[in-house]
């Protein structure tokens, strides 16, 4: 079983009684969860913390979910978005795709199969970290790096894993 306690949601809905909702079940489940009304709220709040992944619903007024998740991995390359909709055209998941959502869920969705989603989505996520980091190491490790190259890598480990 995942430590969920460590796992960081953003949930990103216009409807504020499923957010309600969500939140509330994955805050008792052991989740951090943080809430946002639009795309463009979720855009600002990732740029003030981090995230492991996103539940990013599609049909959103504004922004839509195939943009918010866009943007939101542009701030946080990391992040996995899982997207739900209730309007479920072949079309809109072809669209999610191909901005990498991590998967693509109905509402109204099925709570438990959210939880292990999101666990799914986090070990992914952790994947992907470990690979990266590791071939930061590797390019320091081959480079003969000075000072000034020893700081560029460094940043660029902060930029990966989200550390100021």
């Amino acid at each position: 079983m995942n430590d969920q306690a460590t796992i960081r949601i953003l949930l990103v809905d216009d409807e504020e009684t499923l957010l309600e909702y969500l939140s509330k079940r994955l805050l008792k489940k052991g989740f951090t969860v943080k809430t946002t009304f639009s795309g463009e709220e979720a855009l600002t709040v990732a740029k003030q913390e981090q995230f492991d992944v996103a539940v990013v619903d599609l049909k959103m007024p504004g922004m839509d979910g195939v943009e918010t998740q866009k943007r939101l991995r542009d701030i946080q390359p990391l992040l996995q978005c899982i997207v739900l909709t209730g309007h479920g055209s072949i079309e809109s998941a072809l669209e999610s795709g191909q901005q990498e959502a991590f998967q693509y869920l109905l509402k109204p969705v099925d709570y438990d199969e959210l939880v292990s989603v999101i666990n799914e989505a986090h070990k992914k996520k952790l994947e992907i970290q470990g690979a990266k980091f590791k071939e930061e190491l590797e390019k320091i490790h081959t480079s003969g790096l000075g000072a000034h190259g020893m700081r560029k890598a460094i940043a660029e480990l902060q930029r990966i894993y989200g550390i100021e």
